[in-house]
């Protein structure tokens, strides 16, 4: 009698024909890594990835300056100790992060509609350029001169950036390009009103005059911190307040998540870019004027050098959110305070300062990696 024959698996028959064979060897399972996306990052964990990033910045970096020959103690003092009992250095950072902190709330809520605003520091000048016509030509009586320099400044803010955003919805104009570009256009027109009409006729210097007393914002009476301090903690609670608890900031989350769902659904999403991406513009000029008012008290060539880069890496960081803002804003004013400590009193040269400070950030901002990703050993 025929015995019907089985179906033998294929690894039991390469198990049996290893029995038979001398040279077969047992395998061996070797792991890997997975990288997966997370799905969310729960505040704490944000935290903590961001601090161990910060960490491994200070790490890098204090390596880097011990053997440039500074002592350790001498690390602990200027990044410890003097950042946090000095008076002059905490007021240092406060008036390094206050348009900083403006600066970098223009790229968040920017950032927020999906609109990649590099222009800021054409904003900012083409603000302060306003704000200073107002000033240079006496417009309106002296004690509203600084409100109406403020609205200037505002409004040449955002009326440099209402080109780019109208090219982007209209033809479809890549920002990156139109707004960077006319960062050179502002700073041009800048050095000609500087070299040219507006050279100050005392000194002949390439800026302009300084401001009259009641043109410039008044000191609080503590170190050298004026009401640029307040204004932009004014601005950052309006900024809050906006993109957390209002309708409008609802609509901009849609507009960031996806905007073409969003007008599927009929709602306002072109009126929502334009309208978040000239506030950018507006509170860019706002900084611009934050600088010139507060603290050169006069329109000058570089008085916006840095800051448009600063501010998208602070909103980068923040996250778009404005309490956000406020903690990296302090912490890049802290690094720019410590890095000029450091050139003063220990010679070290600017360029390794900027290294410096470039290794911390690069740390930080890597951390988020382990924000919206997970690494598992798979067995």
């Amino acid at each position: 009698m025929d015995v019907p024959s089985k179906t033998v698996p294929q690894p039991v028959r390469e198990a049996r024909a290893g029995s038979h064979d001398g040279a077969a060897r047992p395998s061996r399972r070797r792991g890997r890594l997975s990288i997966e996306i997370r799905q969310h990052a729960s505040a704490r964990l944000q935290g903590v990835v961001l601090a161990g990033g910060l960490l491994a910045g200070l790490t890098c970096a204090a390596a880097i300056l011990l053997a440039a020959g500074v002592g350790l103690p001498n690390l602990v003092q200027e990044f410890v100790v003097s950042i946090v009992t000095s008076p002059e250095s905490v007021a240092a950072v406060l008036v390094q992060g206050a348009p900083l902190a403006v600066v970098g709330l223009a790229a968040a809520l920017a950032f927020r509609v999906r609109f990649w605003n590099i222009g800021i520091e054409g904003q900012m000048i083409s603000g302060a350029i306003a704000a200073t016509v107002v000033a240079i030509h006496d417009i309106g009586p002296p004690a509203l001169r600084l409100p109406l320099m403020l609205a200037a400044a505002a409004l040449g803010g955002s009326t440099w950036i209402l080109g780019p955003v109208l090219l982007r919805l209209r033809i479809g104009l890549n920002e990156i390009i139109s707004t960077l570009l006319l960062n050179y256009v502002a700073f041009n027109a800048l050095l000609h009103l500087l070299y040219g009409p507006w050279r100050d006729p005392e000194n002949n210097f390439p800026n302009s005059q300084l401001y009259e007393p009641f043109e410039q914002l008044a000191e609080l009476g503590w170190q050298n911190l004026t009401w640029a301090l307040p204004l932009a903690v004014a601005l950052l609670l309006g900024g809050w307040w906006l993109l957390s608890v209002s309708r409008f900031g609802f609509l901009t989350r849609i507009a960031e998540a996806n905007p073409r769902m969003g007008e599927a659904q009929g709602l306002p999403m072109t009126r929502v870019i334009l309208a978040a991406t000239l506030v950018s513009g507006a509170l860019a000029g706002i900084a611009g004027f934050m600088i010139c008012a507060g603290a050169e008290h006069r329109l000058t060539q570089s008085f916006a050098s840095g800051y448009g880069f600063s501010g998208i890496l602070i909103a980068f960081l923040a996250r778009n959110s404005a309490p956000g803002v406020l903690v990296v804003a302090l912490f890049v004013g802290t690094l720019f305070v410590a890095g000029q400590s450091l050139q003063v009193f220990y010679q070290i040269p600017a360029s390794a300062v900027q290294l410096l400070q470039a290794v911390i950030v690069l740390c930080v901002a890597a951390s988020d990696f382990f924000i919206r990703h997970r690494l598992r050993w798979l067995r």
